[in-house]
């Protein structure tokens, strides 16, 4: 009965720490962390080659992972239903 005990036990954690990524992987804190980071790497990239507009130009990428991470919602609503 103990081990059967320590197994549910072990179960239950792991099901805590999938719904915690879950939760990571759709929270708006880690997309933003994303579009931020990849903006300040993609400014750091133009101003070393010496892009005319690189806080501009910089907002390209993020504005398109931004677009995909809805886009992707989307399409994975159309993906589950069939």
């Amino acid at each position: 009965m103990i081990d059967l005990e320590k197994r549910i036990v072990a179960i239950e954690t792991r099901n805590e720490k999938v719904e915690q990524d879950k939760a990571w992987e759709i929270s708006l804190t880690r997309r933003t962390s994303i579009a931020i980071l990849t903006y300040f790497v993609v400014v750091l990239y133009l101003i070393a080659i010496n892009n005319d507009k690189p806080f501009i130009n910089s907002a390209v990428p993020v504005v398109g992972f931004l677009l995909s991470t809805i886009a992707l919602s989307w399409i994975k609503n159309i993906w589950q239903k069939k």
